[in-house]
């Protein structure tokens, strides 16, 4: 399912068609009942059919071919979702329907509806949309050899790397700021960032020369947290609940050069993370990303054993069963980008995937940003013809759901195959939704991941 820039250029449009995008409103795969659930979107809705089993079967209402975000539905769906056991949506507005569905279901149907929010306890790990960039942790210099006693250890700066806040920093023999609440049988990744006495960052890692560390304090409670080093970053893993302490460690070849105990940091661990997901600022697209996936599937799992509580334990195996092929996903794309040529790929579209390109380390150049539905300028052409030129980049992406007509490419990516050094154009999708091809074939979220996506990007990437 490519176009080539020899059907472009020869017909003026894309030689091969995603499937009549009009579809019905009601899943693709499976009828439902009202005694059955609704799910917000496509993701949503193969998730919770994977958890749910033949226990409750949930609908899809957006129309095959589009996506949930911009969607609007008819009059009937809020009295036909208030018929059902459960529905699942993100509290986010970029899917307002859904957040004006649940509105009224709380106003009018209180207590008859079970309303899963897929993005509860998602604060942490979420992409502020004013640019991810600025939450970056600095690059390492991996071309300097750092001296121990040059290390800055008076002041260095500490982050939550779910999201890559920084959360304060060390100074001298105190703290500003403090690590986050620590859920029982989760976990908090932290990492440090040490320079030198020329402000270079000192690379971190097990196979580095320093690395960073954290132990419990003298005296402090054992039983509440647990830290697993990793080098680089540490995870403080919530046991049970209480308060302890902490101290963090900067290490030389394995020997302790220097560590805050000076001023232990006090950690709570919590039951649970008083959290109500995204917000107006934040990007919502976590459903791309399969390790935060595996997190929205645990939260249905826990939802849809409060709706059905005798089947919880159904639901829990489910839910296991389905996250061991998320985690499959997510070996696939770490392979995919450590054999790739190189780390960027233009992308035609507005960029639905900041968080695989966080975690798996590569950029997607994109006209648009994260903006839905605007519209690349002439200067945005120009500047994605001289990243493909300057990159050798033979294949572009672009999003099969925002193709004007069924059988074109996006008018961005004609023009790119027609005036850049690209050949080839790949669909990428955000899984967002399905075509009817896609639904035919019985294809859900992981095999639009692995059917679609992940060899779309080892041709843009160049994947050795």
């Amino acid at each position: 399912m490519n176009f080539t820039r020899r059907s472009v250029l020869k017909t003026g449009a894309g030689a091969v068609t995603l499937g009549t995008l009009a579809g019905c409103l009601s899943d693709p795969f499976a009828d439902s009942s009202g005694e059955g659930g609704y799910a917000a979107f496509f993701a949503l809705w193969d998730w919770a059919n994977h958890v749910a089993g033949d226990e409750i079967d949930f609908e899809n209402p957006v129309d095959t071919g589009e996506m949930g975000h911009g969607w609007e539905p008819d009059g009937n769906l809020a009295p036909e979702i208030a018929s059902s056991k459960v529905f699942i949506y993100l509290d986010t507005p970029e899917f307002s329907w859904a957040q004006e569905i649940v509105a009224d279901l709380e106003r009018d149907y209180e207590d008859e509806v079970t309303v899963i929010d897929g993005l509860e306890g998602m604060g942490p790990y979420l992409i502020p949309f004013d640019g991810s960039e600025d939450d970056s942790l600095p690059e390492p210099d991996d071309d300097h050899d750092f001296d121990p006693d040059d290390i800055s250890r008076d002041v260095f700066d500490f982050y939550d790397l779910r999201s890559n806040d920084q959360l304060g920093y060390w100074h001298i023999d105190h703290w500003h700021g403090g690590v986050p609440d620590v859920p029982v049988d989760d976990n908090v990744p932290i990492g440090a960032v040490f320079t030198d006495s020329q402000e270079r960052v000192v690379p971190l890692g097990p196979n580095e020369a320093f690395q960073f560390d954290a132990r419990l304090a003298e005296g402090a409670a054992e039983d509440v947290l647990e830290i697993e080093s990793h080098g680089d970053s540490v995870a403080l893993i919530g046991r049970e609940e209480g308060e302890t302490e902490i101290v963090f460690e900067l290490r030389h070849e394995g020997d302790l050069v220097y560590d805050t105990d000076a001023a232990p940091m006090s950690v709570d661990v919590v039951e649970e993370i008083d959290d109500d997901g995204a917000g107006p600022g934040h990007d919502p697209h976590v459903w791309v990303d399969p390790v935060l996936a595996q997190r929205v599937v645990d939260t249905i799992a826990d939802g849809l054993a409060e709706v059905d509580p005798d089947n919880a334990e159904l639901f829990a195996e489910n839910a296991e069963a389905y996250k061991e092929r998320l985690a499959d996903v997510d070996q696939q794309f770490e392979e995919l980008t450590e054999n790739a040529e190189r780390d960027v790929a233009v992308f035609v579209a507005h960029d639905s995937f900041q968080y695989i390109e966080r975690r798996y380390d590569f950029e997607l150049h994109t006209p648009v940003g994260v903006t839905p539905d605007a519209e690349a300028s002439p200067n945005d052409i120009a500047d994605m013809i001289e990243i493909v030129d300057e990159h050798d980049i033979d294949t572009i992406l672009y999003d099969p759901f925002e193709t004007p007509h069924e059988d074109r490419l996006p008018n961005a990516a004609q023009m790119l195959l027609e005036n850049s050094s690209a050949t080839d154009a790949e669909p990428l999708t955000p899984a967002e939704g399905t075509i009817h091809e896609w639904a035919d074939k019985g294809w859900g979220w992981v095999e639009q991941m692995e059917e679609v996506n992940i060899p779309a990007l080892e041709k843009a990437l160049g994947s050795d």
